[in-house]
């Protein structure tokens, strides 16, 4: 199985620390943030890798380079200036990842095992997706457990999931979020989830990123 991190983003809540740094390459813990994205998928026995690049790509692709000193293969999908958003970087990539895949935002840390990811059974069209407490900056969450109805409590997207690669058979190629296209696809029983109580920030500001560093040392 393949695994791609979504790295393209622009970072603009990070300024200025990402004024000359892709967001994922900031450091938590001595590494930078998608550094621990592949070591996690290492361990859990993925070792094809696709990296969506736009901001500051280059310096991505200088660090890692065929993933060969982690050993892991990375490929690379080079996006246009301002990146296409998530759903948009992983349908741009499809040709790279296969039939099945997991996907990881690059600006998380987390412990989540994808290990876990890798044993699902999903059906053509279908996805599963990890969802987790909603932290402090989105206290109304994203969407219900996919058992329950839509009025129940809402729980934050964590940015990790498995899609099989027809879950984007009906959307074209260009600038396209994927929180619209979960919404749709949950309506139509076709995505799954579930509720991680593990450790997940969202590096999205600098104070996060100092506050989750001073929990790290």
């Amino acid at each position: 199985m393949k695994a791609m991190i979504l790295a393209a983003g622009r970072g603009q809540r990070m300024m200025p620390l990402t004024q000359n740094m892709p967001k994922p390459m900031l450091v938590v813990a001595g590494k930078p943030l998608i550094e621990h994205h592949i070591v996690n998928l290492k361990a859990a026995g993925i070792t094809e890798i696709v990296i969506n690049l736009a901001w500051q790509g280059d310096k991505i692709k200088d660090y890692f380079a065929n993933g060969s000193k982690w050993g892991v293969n990375i490929r690379y999908s080079q996006e246009v200036a301002g990146g296409l958003e998530t759903a948009g970087g992983i349908i741009a990539a499809l040709p790279l990842l296969g039939d099945t895949f997991i996907v990881i935002n690059g600006d998380i840390y987390t412990d989540y095992d994808v290990s876990a990811l890798t044993q699902l059974h999903l059906q053509a069209g279908e996805a599963h997706i990890v969802l987790i407490e909603n932290p402090p900056h989105n206290p109304n969450g994203d969407f219900a457990l996919s058992h329950l109805s839509s009025d129940s409590q809402k729980y934050t997207f964590s940015g990790i999931g498995r899609y099989q690669a027809d879950f984007f058979n009906d959307f074209e190629q260009g600038v396209r979020p994927l929180g619209p296209i979960l919404a749709k696809k949950l309506t139509e029983h076709l995505v799954s989830t579930e509720l991680y109580i593990g450790q997940w920030d969202d590096v999205g500001t600098p104070e996060r990123l100092s506050a989750l560093n001073q929990r790290q040392i």
